[in-house]
């Protein structure tokens, strides 16, 4: 159970560090980019995405909390059907069109 509180501390953190513009260093293909291809991504818009996407990750870790808490396997299970459902989600939304390029 502490393992999966630290698991959603550690999104909440994210989550903010995100919101308030920081950390894009710790998105993972966003470090990899060159300047150049940088320059055509919106970041802030990208930040704030993720920001979102990681409190929507910590909001499914409570029902795995709520499970170990309760001994409910089904609640565990729930909350890990809605965190792999949130990640499809992101990688989806992400990488289909251009929402995050720049106008």
């Amino acid at each position: 159970m502490l393992i999966t509180l630290f698991v959603m501390i550690i999104l909440l953190i994210l989550g903010i560090t995100f919101l308030m513009g920081k950390g894009s260093s710790l998105i993972a293909g966003f470090n990899t980019m060159s300047e150049e291809e940088k320059a055509e991504i919106d970041e802030r818009r990208l930040l704030k995405f993720m920001g979102k996407i990681m409190f929507a990750l910590a909001g499914s870790v409570v029902f795995w909390l709520v499970g170990e808490w309760l001994e409910i396997e089904l609640i565990f299970y729930v909350g890990l059907m809605i965190f792999v459902g949130i990640i499809f989600f992101m990688l989806i939304y992400t990488n289909k069109g251009k929402r995050f390029k720049r106008e």
